[in-house]
């Protein structure tokens, strides 16, 4: 699988700016509240994503020391999609509280309480696109250690060619 990329990251956070605006604007003037997130909404992205990091550490703990323990492979995959989601989730979160909180400072008359609690989960949001690229990093594999190498087998290596 392949790493979380920084393009694919900065797309979400556009695309969820986009949205995030579009979304207040189009709630404000059909006359119906915005949407403001509780700050538990913040405090839950980050815990989330410590939680994942936490998760992911018994794997790079036995990758590292090589321990006679063996990885359980479907914990390992299970964390990696976690990392993943989390890392993309996050991306797109922040992007939609970056275009909520846009659309606050662009009005007359500005809610402290309520550009506070969109900053909240800006940085939650932040803290679990964190977690989960750090968790990605922990859950790498080192190369050359793969126990199905070709040369470790003595295989030749197979080619395809079309």
């Amino acid at each position: 699988m392949k790493r979380t990329g920084a393009l694919t990251i900065v797309l979400l956070i556009v695309l969820g700016a986009i949205v995030g605006a579009f979304v207040e604007t189009a709630l404000a003037t059909t006359g119906r509240p915005i949407l403001i997130p509780p700050i538990t909404l913040a405090v839950a992205l980050a815990l989330i994503g410590v939680l994942i990091v936490v998760l992911a550490l018994p794997i790079r703990r036995t990758v590292r020391k090589k321990t006679a323990t063996p990885i359980d492979p479907f914990y390992a995959t299970r964390i990696l999609m976690l990392a993943k989601a989390s890392a993309l989730s996050g991306a797109l979160i922040a992007g939609f509280a970056g275009g909520a909180i846009a659309y606050l400072l662009t009005r007359s008359v500005i809610g402290v309480g309520s550009v506070a609690a969109v900053s909240a989960t800006i940085v939650g949001a932040g803290l679990l696109l964190a977690g989960g690229l750090v968790a990605e990093e922990l859950c790498r594999v080192p190369p050359g250690s793969d126990d199905d190498d070709d040369e470790d087998t003595g295989a030749p290596p197979v080619t395809v060619s079309h």
